[in-house]
C-alpha cells in the first residue's frame, strides 16, 4: 500500500505539471516536486554512469586470488584466466573481507590492468559490489529454476538487459532511473537543461517523464553549422534560417519542433559561454581513450556548474566492445586499461576541482559473463561486479555477497553465470538517497525496490 501510494504521488506531481501549461518540453518546471530536497539543495552534487556495453567479463576484471576461489577459477577457465603470479601488484586488502552464503571468506585481486584504480582503492575512494544484476525480488537457485518467482525479461539479451540495467523494463523503456532522478532534481537547477547530460549519444538511463537529456560531444554542445558562421557568407541569411526554425507555428508538431530547436539554440550558447569561462583542466587524461574524452568533457561540465546554476546533474558516458564471445584474453586487458586509465584521470580532475566528495562516479553493463569459456570467450551471463568510486564513497571495502567459485555452485545457474545477490534497485537507491531524494520517491521511480527488506535498500557504500 505504502508503494501504491508513493507512485501514485509522484504521477499526481507530475501530472500537475503536464496540465500546468507553464512547461515546454525542454524548458522544464517541477516545482510541485518541492518536497524533494535536491529541489531546494545548496551544495553540489553530480552521478556518473560509466556503462560497459556488451556485457563485461566479471571474473577477469575482479579476479578470485584467495587459494581455493582461485584454483576454482582456473580451472573453469584454464584458456582465458590470468596466472596467479600477475596479480600480486593489485591484490585488495583482506581488511573486510567479504564471506560467501557458506560464511567462507574470500579475497580479489584487480586485473592487472587496472593497476591505476589501486591508488584509489587504497585511499578509502573506491568500493567494489559484489554479485549485481537485474533481480525483481531475492531470488534462490531454486526459485529460478522452477520459475516460481518473477524474473527479468529476456535475460542474457544484450538490449533487453541493457534496458533493465537502466530502467528496470525490457527494451522499449521510455524512462530511465537516471532521467526520473532528473525529473527531481531540475526545478533546483538554473538551468534545467543541463540536469541530465549524456556525452556518449543516446540513452533510455537519462530519459525522465519529463526531464530530457542534453546531449553534447567531446568538445562541447554540437551547434547548428549554418548559424555559427554566416550561411553563405551572409549574417541575413543566417538570421533568416534562424527565424523560420524558431518562429512559432500554429500546427502542433512545428510548434514543439521551434521551441526545441530555440532551447538547443539558446543551450549552445550558455554551455560554450560556461565552458570558456571554466578553469581549464591540468589533470593529464590518455591519449587516444575515447572513454577518457568523455569523462574530461564531463570534468568540465562540472567546473562550469556554477555558471549553468547546476545543483544535482546525472551524466551518463559509455565504452563499448565487452561482447568477448572471442578474443577475451587480447581484447578484454586492453579494454580494462582504457577503463582504469579514463577513470583514474576523471577522479583526479574531480580533486584538481575540489569536488571529489560531490562526485560520484559508478559502473554498470548489460550483464556479467560465464566464468565456463567457450574456447576463446566467454558468453552471456547475470550478475557482475561493479566499482563505486569518489569521495563521499566509504571505499577500500567490498558489498554485497561474494559468490561461491564452483561449477554448479549455489551462485551458479548454469555455465558460471552468476544468480545476482544483489539488485540494481539497491544500487540506484544508495546512489539516489546520496543526492538527496527520499525513501518515497524512490519507490515510486524503482518499483522492485519495494520487495526488499527496507534494511537493504540502501547499500551504505555512501
Amino acid at each position: 500500500m505504502t508503494t501504491e501510494l508513493s507512485r501514485r504521488a509522484f504521477l499526481q506531481r507530475a501530472s500537475a505539471l503536464a496540465l500546468s501549461g507553464v512547461a515546454s518540453p525542454l524548458a522544464i518546471n517541477l516545482a510541485a516536486m518541492a518536497e524533494a530536497s535536491a529541489a531546494n539543495a545548496n551544495d553540489y552534487k553530480a552521478i556518473v554512469c560509466v556503462f560497459l556495453y556488451g556485457g563485461n567479463d566479471y571474473a577477469n576484471t575482479l579476479v578470485p586470488y584467495d587459494a581455493s576461489s582461485f584454483n576454482s577459477y582456473y580451472n573453469l577457465r584454464p584458456n582465458l584466466a590470468y596466472q596467479r603470479s600477475a596479480l600480486g601488484s593489485t591484490v585488495l586488502s583482506t581488511a573486510n573481507a567479504p564471506v560467501d552464503v557458506n560464511g567462507t571468506a574470500h579475497q580479489y585481486a584487480l586485473a592487472p590492468e587496472l593497476a591505476p584504480l589501486m591508488p584509489i582503492y587504497n585511499a578509502g575512494k573506491l568500493g567494489v559490489l559484489l554479485n549485481v544484476g537485474t533481480l525483481v525480488q531475492p531470488t534462490t537457485k531454486q526459485q529460478f529454476a522452477n520459475k516460481s518467482v518473477p524474473l527479468p525479461s529476456k535475460l542474457f539479451s544484450h538490449n533487453d538487459q541493457q534496458s533493465e540495467w537502466q530502467s528496470s523494463m525490457p527494451e522499449g523503456a521510455s524512462t530511465g532511473w537516471g532521467g526520473m532522478l532528473g525529473d527531481l532534481f531540475a526545478s533546483g537547477n538554473g538551468n534545467a537543461t543541463f540536469t541530465c547530460v549524456n556525452v556518449s549519444g543516446n540513452a533510455v538511463f537519462l530519459a525522465g517523464k519529463q526531464a530530457v537529456q542534453y546531449q553534447v560531444s567531446t568538445s562541447g554542445s554540437v551547434p547548428f553549422a549554418a548559424l555559427q558562421k554566416p550561411l553563405f557568407g551572409s549574417a541575413s541569411c543566417s538570421n533568416a534560417l534562424q527565424t523560420l526554425m524558431t518562429q512559432a507555428q500554429p500546427h502542433l508538431m512545428q510548434s514543439d519542433y521551434a521551441r526545441i530547436t530555440q532551447r538547443a539554440i539558446a543551450a549552445n550558447d550558455v554551455l560554450t559561454s560556461a565552458l570558456a569561462g571554466s578553469s581549464a583542466l591540468n589533470t593529464p587524461y590518455p591519449a587516444s581513450n575515447s572513454l577518457g574524452d568523455q569523462l574530461k568533457m564531463v570534468a568540465r561540465m562540472i567546473a562550469a556548474a556554477p555558471a549553468l546554476g547546476a545543483k544535482r546533474q546525472v551524466f551518463f558516458v559509455s565504452l563499448g566492445g565487452f561482447d568477448t564471445h572471442d578474443g577475451l584474453v587480447t581484447q578484454h586487458p586492453v579494454l580494462m586499461k582504457t577503463v582504469a586509465d579514463a577513470v583514474a584521470a576523471f577522479y583526479q580532475s574531480t580533486v584538481e576541482l575540489g569536488v571529489a566528495n560531490q562526485v560520484t562516479t559508478f559502473t554498470a553493463s548489460d550483464f556479467g559473463r560465464t566464468l565456463s569459456g567457450n574456447n576463446d570467450g566467454s558468453d552471456h551471463g547475470w550478475g557482475s561486479m561493479h566499482f563505486m568510486l569518489g569521495g563521499a564513497v566509504k571505499g577500500g571495502r567490498y558489498y554485497g555477497t561474494a559468490p561461491v567459485v564452483a561449477a554448479d555452485g549455489p551462485d551458479d545457474v548454469g555455465q558460471g553465470r552468476l544468480l545476482p545477490t544483489t539488485s540494481i534497485a539497491q544500487y540506484a537507491a544508495t546512489l539516489g538517497s546520496w543526492m538527496g531524494v527520499s525513501n518515497s520517491d524512490l519507490l515510486a521511480m524503482l518499483p522492485s525496490l519495494a520487495n526488499f527488506n527496507a534494511s537493504s535498500r540502501n547499500l551504505g557504500f555512501l
